[in-house]
């Protein structure tokens, strides 16, 4: 007889990476009324996934097969079930930092490091309690390597967390990155690798490669603020020579380069200098769309983050922030009906990781996504940039078993995947709250 598979809250993922979809392995069934399969134009109507080990072997209609005696069956009911979802643009090492507590200067000047990776580990538990079952992870704050651990720790199973593609240390130019404003005879810590001219990029990138980062992230702008005529502008940072030397090593290694780029001169290098990924990309030209199209780029537009901890209106740094938003929706649209491939990415640690991962979702919409591409920005298609095609943010068969589910139709509004009800991660329950039975 069937038996429901019942898991406790907040289960500890344990050795996860040994379970492979092996003949002798046990045979798990989830069964839902609705099926979004991450690629599918349409939700599929009653299905069962069966899983064997960490992968799923088929997606079929609901009790279409007899099952093995011993298999164990979890029935979700009137539940959508969706890929694990994949945040492309994440910081677990940034907590949204208060500017009345000392703002992003205090984790560098006064948090040891031990405090800042006991708070990097509760940021990976919050991804994965919210359905986030994959992250790139675009640099460390000046945290040093800090990621390569947490990773280590999670693909061990040590804690728990989503599967992580890290970036390290990020790479930018002298005066390109805080922190700043201290006094000239001081040395600060920096919370990104600097470097001046193509020999010491190439070199950052070899260390930053050589120590486990799976991408190099480069910061292509900076600082930005408005000019006399009230349009937005970004401070570039590297040239294209030494951006070009970064993208030749990391390619060189098979691994690819995200650009922190907003607009402007250092948007149109992180362009003419090869990188893989336009990470925000607030204000886009045509001419640079066409561009992204011809040479293949992604777009990581992280919409949400910009609409949190404005200034005062009537301040300079107001009125750049509310600029930020008001041409960052148009170049998203732009971009979007363009064809320029995009993936979900969300910014968070720049505000904090308590808040709604998924409250990108709605942004992505409000601007000209449907419902289901903004699912398949933040399943199929993050896993297409990230090299993992087939792998992860897809249920067919082949694929990790990462599942989530929500109680009603995500379709209908997106707002519903802020509330993941059921996250399994590599054929193991992770989180449950639907009240799974037996069919």
């Amino acid at each position: 007889m069937n038996r429901i598979l019942i898991f406790a809250l907040g289960l500890v993922l344990c050795a996860h990476h040994t379970a492979a979809s092996t003949p002798d392995a046990q045979t798990v069934v989830v069964r839902a009324a609705w099926l979004i399969d991450g690629t599918s134009d349409k939700p599929r109507h009653n299905m069962e996934i069966v899983i064997r080990g960490n992968r799923i072997v088929e997606v079929r209609p609901a009790n279409s097969q007899a099952l093995p005696a011993t298999a164990q069956v979890i029935d979700l009911g009137a539940a959508t079930v969706l890929p694990g979802l994949i945040d492309t643009h994440t910081h677990i090492f940034l907590q949204g930092e208060d500017p009345t507590a000392g703002g992003y200067d205090v984790q560098l000047l006064k948090f040891p490091a031990s405090y800042r990776v006991a708070r990097a580990v509760v940021s990976a538990r919050r991804a994965l309690e919210q359905g986030f079952t994959s992250i790139r992870d675009v640099e460390t704050e000046g945290a040093g390597y800090g990621d390569v651990g947490i990773k280590q720790a999670i693909n061990e199973g040590l804690i728990p967390g989503p599967r992580m593609w890290v970036s390290t240390l990020s790479i930018s130019s002298t005066g390109g990155y805080p922190l700043e404003g201290y006094a000239p005879e001081i040395t600060v810590p920096k919370g990104s690798q600097l470097i001046d001219g193509p020999v010491e990029a190439r070199k950052a990138a070899r260390e930053q490669l050589d120590k486990g980062a799976d991408w190099i992230k480069v910061y292509m702008t900076h600082r930005s603020w408005l000019d006399a005529q009230g349009a937005l502008v970004s401070q570039p940072t590297l040239t294209v020579e030494e951006l070009k030397a970064v993208v030749d090593e990391t390619h060189g290694w098979g691994r690819k380069v995200a650009c922190h780029a907003y607009n402007g001169l250092g948007l149109q290098r992180a362009l003419d200098g090869g990188c893989d990924s336009i990470e925000h990309g607030l204000e886009i030209t045509d001419a640079q769309i066409a561009q992204m199209l011809k040479q293949g780029t992604w777009y990581v537009p992280t919409l949400q983050v910009y609409y949190t901890d404005w200034d005062p209106a009537d301040t300079d740094s107001g009125r750049r922030d509310r600029k930020r938003v008001a041409v960052h929706g148009v170049s998203f649209s732009k971009a979007l009906h363009a064809g320029v491939k995009m993936a979900f990415g969300t910014d968070v640690g720049g505000f904090k990781w308590s808040e709604p991962i998924a409250a990108e979702f709605s942004r992505e919409v409000e601007f000209g996504m449907t419902p289901m591409q903004a699912i398949q920005s933040a399943t199929s298609r993050a896993a297409d940039l990230l090299g993992k095609r087939g792998e992860i943010g897809v249920v067919a068969p082949g694929a990790y078993a990462d599942l989530i589910a929500v109680a009603s139709d995500p379709l209908a509004d997106v707002n519903v995947l802020k509330t993941v009800q059921f996250v399994m991660k590599d054929g193991v329950v992770f989180k449950s709250s639907m009240g799974e039975r037996v069919p």
